[in-house]
């Protein structure tokens, strides 16, 4: 039954000539998923690494665990770390580090698939924790099978009949002493309170995976009917009702398999709620790469990309090049027909010479004297008047004198460089190609 449900698993997600990391620690659930992986190989020609991560929390017996892994992984790539003593012994912490050593794993070995061995319990217990604590349809659904880039193959079988497959197979895993330990919520869960609702109710825990099966189709089918996040302006979505934000988050976060729980979803709605008058516009975290933008007009996912470049000496005419972008400047003694506006990535100038000139991103204690003002000002404010938004101000490019920038494509000149009569020089910022 557990290689068939594997098999369909694979084909489902079309994974034939793939190449999977097993996130495994030896215990019964990876060790079963596996061995079952190793005999499928051949059939789907996809490539296993297993990868293990040595918490180093229970001294040699988590040694002795991560030996036997490897053992085990005598025919297949085997990949191992230990965290470093620093690492605080509790459950947010260990998920942490784990998730950071699979992403890192998946970095390393060039994969976007990385399976995990969580069953049918493990689910049931995930939406009997969020229960408890609190929570709507959302957290109902429990573990997803697929989210970014980890699937959980195994997710529908029940730990009995895992148990019986190592059994039927002679397979011996790790039998971690930490599973007993009731310090750990999820411990406490497994072998003190659903024992006792077991005994009382014997569908207990099928019961509480058919829920979350129903909470998910149930999100589905709302999903359907709300438009994304990324579609309403910042009004339009403060007018809708706290429960729709909600359900609009939801489809947005699982729509960018963005990892997830109802207090993210509550948080990305409060901020959402606190930034709505905001000019500049302010960022909150989803990802190490991925942050929301909100400002008083729009709601946008942005990608801080921020591609850094040593600082250009502009000596000459001519021009210069700048990752993607081409800067020119060059010779201009005839007054133009019309001088272009503060928005064009272009201007006309008085640079009587080429002196102390500079292409460069923005530095601490930068100031401009924009056009028709008397004085200068940080640039801080000069780019904030212009709303741009706080994640792009690190991606401008700016022509500078020592400290005072000169030009701001896009945004206008200083008022040093206008031109009275004729102008001396053109200047333009354009992308290559």
């Amino acid at each position: 039954m557990i290689t068939e449900t594997v098999e369909t698993f694979l084909e489902k997600y079309n994974l034939k000539n793939s190449n999977i990391l097993v996130a495994f620690s030896g215990g019964f659930d990876s060790m079963c998923l596996l061995h079952v992986l190793k005999k499928l190989s051949k059939k789907y020609h996809f490539s296993i690494t297993a990868i293990h991560l040595n918490h180093g929390w229970r001294g040699k017996e988590s040694d002795n665990e991560e030996e036997i892994c490897k053992n085990f992984c005598a025919d297949i790539e085997f990949y191992s770390e230990k965290l470093p003593d620093n690492i605080p012994h509790t459950e947010t912490a260990g998920r942490e580090a784990r998730y950071d050593f699979f992403y890192k794993c998946a970095k390393k070995f060039d994969s976007n698939i990385i399976f995990t061995a969580h069953n049918a319990n493990d689910n049931a217990e995930t939406v009997f924790y969020r229960l408890m604590k609190g929570t709507g349809l959302t957290g109902l659904e429990g573990i997803p099978e697929k989210r970014d880039i980890f699937y959980r193959p195994i997710l529908t079988i029940y730990r009995e009949n895992i148990e019986q497959y190592c059994k039927d197979n002679n397979l011996t895993p790790n039998n971690d002493s930490s599973n007993q330990n009731l310090k750990y919520t999820r411990n406490k869960i497994r072998n003190e309170i659903f024992p006792i609702l077991n005994d009382k109710f014997p569908d207990f825990e099928k019961n509480l995976n058919k829920l979350s099966q129903s909470a998910q189709f149930t999100n589905n089918k709302i999903e359907t009917l709300v438009k994304p996040l990324e579609k309403y302006s910042t009004p339009e979505f403060i007018d809708i009702t706290s429960e729709l934000q909600n359900t609009v988050i939801h489809k947005f976060l699982r729509q960018y398999n963005i990892d997830y729980d109802n207090k993210k979803i509550n948080d990305i709605a409060s901020f959402i709620r606190d930034t709505q008058l905001s000019k500049s516009g302010k960022t909150i975290s989803l990802t190490k790469d991925k942050w929301l933008f909100v400002n008083a007009k729009e709601i946008k996912i942005i990608t801080k990309n921020i591609v850094e470049f040593k600082e250009i000496p502009v000596t000459k005419v001519g021009n210069y090049n700048i990752n993607e972008y081409i800067f020119s400047i060059e010779e201009h003694n005839t007054t133009p027909e019309r001088f272009p506006c503060d928005e064009e990535n272009m201007a006309y100038v008085n640079i009587p010479n080429l002196q102390n000139l500079c292409i460069r991103q923005r530095k601490n204690g930068d100031v401009i004297q924009p056009l028709g003002i008397k004085g200068t000002q940080k640039l801080k404010k000069f780019l904030n008047e212009k709303k741009v938004p706080k994640h792009e101000k690190d991606s401008l490019i700016f022509l500078c004198k020592d400290n005072e920038i000169l030009w701001a494509p896009g945004f206008g000149i200083s008022d040093k460089i206008k031109v009275v009569t004729t102008p001396t020089h053109v200047i333009k910022l354009r992308k290559e190609g």
